[in-house]
């Protein structure tokens, strides 16, 4: 009683302020549009690691005593050895370059030519091209390394490859905002067209989408609350907003639209709507939430990111859906009427009728696909650092990698931070170092400084790139890539040499060694985070349903949705970034879980007055357009995202969405139905001991508003939404209202 008169109030606050509402809004939406591009983007993964990897301490270490460097590897094209060396010095006089490793560091070039032909300048030299590997005085997304990379650029000109994770941080950033606008900008033409088909008027759909961004910009701009967020989310969370909140304006409008057709005043009806859907509304972002949030409990926290801006925004449309959408329909209310236009998707019974059909066949496939499929999605060959995320096939940087790479071999730099206690180990373990069979070279400043030189002939300029007061650095370039199990292999044999001359206070930093902590700490997040992510989702249906099956009925044409999705990869033998894995499994259960729940709501509802075979079949054809429609706006806008990125992580990322919504989307329309009416009896006698049971625990007062609550029922679901328009809210019948009446006289009597 007490929400229901709460929940009146607000209704009525809400209609009744709708102006103030609307300046308010727009106040706030000026406010953050102006936040928005002060929200800073971060590009690097390491920085996500929690503080206890070792990785991450060596990291902080290194940045207090040499600060963070990125690095680069540039090729030069078509030069003689002298005008890669002119072109090297210019690089290394840069102000944005810490040092630069080329033939000239370890050997004088300008020796005889015999001799430098038997050297080892094949490293750096050789058929007209040069390579040098670049490090930064900044870290690799810092202004100051951009700005550099673009006078390199300059001075190399038309000669120049280019790769290495500054470079890849640089094509990243100038690609991400342009990529994001122009999905954005197809994923809401496309939506539209969707939404027409869909709906009844012309209007609608602008009103929806025009809700969504304003949600969007309240979002995105109020994210300078954390900062900064990582390119991930800044590429994802605005359109994944757009495609997963969308129904909820959907559900509210068409709810007023039956209130309203039945005769009520405009006012009234809307208040009414508001008051009735947010109940479903409110229950049914629940379930997407508690998939965000379960993300968020990733302790590689780049989850943590990911998951508070997307619940972020998905509270922030439930508000601008509930609180500003009154407003604005009460406002272009005569637009909708005005441009009404006749349905254009006619019902779906007959499709109904044929997927009841096959439900054992389909119901007996999904079962014996769930166990192979879950084996197959952990089958999967997994990639995880920043090598993973970098640049899709086709694209420049892609391209010249490869370049450099079948030229002079793969160079992956690794940085030993070292004690600096004794010269000697130090030349010692820079020896034993650069006669790995997989090392390019090891740099360091007692390995290179010449027999009997003091390092008080040094310049600073130079001491202080290799050495401070308490530590020492020993630059490592070893011929792998950065992730592979050979590359591993080799860091751990750098990591074991290491310790042996420092077994304490030494760390080994890159690509390399922060991969194998991401894997290590991802692993252990996936097991966790999957747990809780379907714990919490089987929790808001059980208070949905009352019974301790649905649940799992609801739950598992989605899981076993998610497995297929996962498997697929397998069989066509692509790798697959594993914190997509991760975050793409919680956002397919919580986004799509209200298809189960929007089918299972209807057939509950239809057994009141049917057989368990009418009532799936009238579910199906209730809930055919309301999943279409759904599910078909976040297909397209995981496919945009797949299409339009050149970044292999969002790309990836927005196929897994596509593709996965596609498969929840079939399965629940064909699997559930055939599980609900095989459990039909389970099911029905579990509710009838829990209706049971609350009624013996509840006063009486509340067993007569129980019976009122449970004849204005209505559909739990974001995504039940166009069905309203073909449904009248349901009347109070008098007999419960004469019971009601009589049962608060015989309260007041026994007072």
């Amino acid at each position: 009683m007490f929400m229901s008169n709460l929940l009146d109030k607000v209704a009525n606050f809400i209609i009744h302020k709708h102006k103030a509402i609307e300046k308010f809004f727009f106040i706030f939406v000026v406010l953050n549009l102006i936040f928005w591009p002060f929200v800073g983007v971060n590009y690097d993964l390491s920085s996500y690691l929690p503080s206890n990897a070792v990785t991450k301490q060596g990291l902080d270490l290194m940045e207090q005593e040499f600060g963070y460097p990125g690095t680069a590897r540039i090729m030069i094209k078509d030069v003689s050895i002298y005008e890669a060396k002119h072109m090297k010095d210019r690089i290394n006089a840069l102000d944005g370059v810490d040092m630069v490793m080329w033939a000239d560091t370890t050997s004088d070039i300008y020796q005889a030519q015999s001799y430098l032909q038997n050297s080892d300048l094949e490293d750096y030299y050789k058929d007209g091209c040069a390579v040098m590997d670049v490090t930064f005085t900044s870290g690799d997304s810092d202004p100051e390394t951009r700005d550099t990379l673009d006078q390199i650029y300059e001075i190399i000109g038309d000669k120049g490859h280019y790769s290495g994770s500054a470079v890849s941080n640089k094509f990243r950033q100038e690609s991400i905002t342009k990529e994001i606008a122009i999905a954005m900008v197809i994923s809401i033409v496309i939506i539209f067209l969707i939404l027409t088909l869909a709906t009844t008027s012309w209007f609608e759909p602008v009103l929806f989408i025009s809700i969504m961004l304003i949600a969007i910009v309240l979002n995105m701009g109020s994210n300078l609350i954390f900062g900064t967020i990582s390119f991930f989310t800044f590429s994802t969370a605005a359109i994944l907003q757009l495609a997963v909140s969308m129904d909820y304006s959907i559900f509210l409008l068409h709810t007023f639209t039956a209130y309203k057709e039945s005769g009520m005043p405009i006012e009234q009806a809307l208040a009414q709507a508001v008051k009735d859907a947010s109940k479903s509304i409110l229950a049914s972002g629940a379930t997407t939430i508690v998939g965000f949030l379960s993300i968020a409990l990733m302790e590689f926290t780049i989850g943590r990111d990911v998951g508070f801006v997307l619940t972020k925004g998905i509270a922030i449309s439930l508000l601008c859906v509930l609180v500003l959408m009154p407003a604005l329909i009460l406002r272009f209310y005569d637009k909708i009427e005005k441009y009404r236009h006749r349905a254009f998707i006619p019902p779906f019974n007959k499709v109904a009728k044929g997927i009841y059909k096959i439900r054992y066949g389909v119901l007996i496939f999904a079962l014996l696909m769930a166990v192979p499929s879950y084996v197959g999605q952990d089958m999967n060959h997994f990639l995880y650092g920043d090598d993973a995320i970098g640049s899709s096939e086709g694209t420049l940087y892609y391209e010249d990698t490869q370049l450099i790479n079948e030229k002079f071999g793969e160079s992956n730099l690794l940085l030993a931070i070292i004690p600096n206690t004794s010269s000697i180990k130090e030349k010692l373990l820079t020896e034993e170092l650069e006669e790995m069979s997989f090392v390019n070279y090891a740099t360091s400043l007692s390995g290179t400084l010449p027999q009997g030189v003091p390092e008080s002939f040094l310049p600073n300029s130079l001491t202080k790139q290799l050495r401070t007061k308490n530590y020492a650095r020993i630059l490592i370039s070893m011929k792998t890539d950065q992730e592979s199990d050979y590359a591993f292999q080799c860091s751990n044999a750098v990591d074991q040499a290491i310790s042996k001359y420092y077994p304490e206070n030494s760390y080994s930093v890159g690509m390399t060694p922060t991969t194998i902590d991401i894997k290590n700490i991802l692993r252990e997040d996936y097991s966790r985070v999957s747990i809780i992510s379907m714990l919490g989702v089987a929790l808001v249906v059980l208070f949905t349903f009352h019974s301790a099956l649905t649940p799992l009925i609801v739950i598992l044409p989605i899981e076993v949705a998610i497995y297929l999705n996962m498997t697929i990869p397998y069989l066509l033998g692509d790798d697959m970034l594993f914190i997509g894995y991760i975050i793409v499994s919680c956002l397919q259960l919580g986004a799509t879980i209200d298809y189960s729940i929007l089918l299972t709501n209807h057939y509950m509802d239809a057994r009141m007055q049917m057989n368990p075979q009418d009532a799936a079949i009238t579910a199906i054809s209730k809930s055919f357009l309301s999943i279409l429609t759904s599910g078909s706006i976040l297909t397209v806008v995981g496919y945009l995202l797949y299409f339009t990125s050149t970044i292999q992580a969002i790309s990836q990322v927005g196929r897994l969405v596509g593709r996965g919504t596609l498969l929840s989307m079939l399965l629940v329309l064909t699997v559930l139905p055939g599980l609900l009416s095989a459990l039909d009896k389970v099911i029905m006698k579990e509710q009838s001991k829990f209706e049971a049971l609350r009624e013996k625990l509840r006063p009486k007062k509340s067993r007569a508003l129980s019976k009122l609550s449970l004849a204005k029922k209505e559909t739990c679901s974001d995504i039940d939404s166009l069905t309203w328009t073909e449904n009248s809210p349901s009347p109070v019948t008098d007999s419960i209202t004469e019971e009601y009446t009589k049962e608060e006289n015989n309260h007041e009597t026994e007072k």
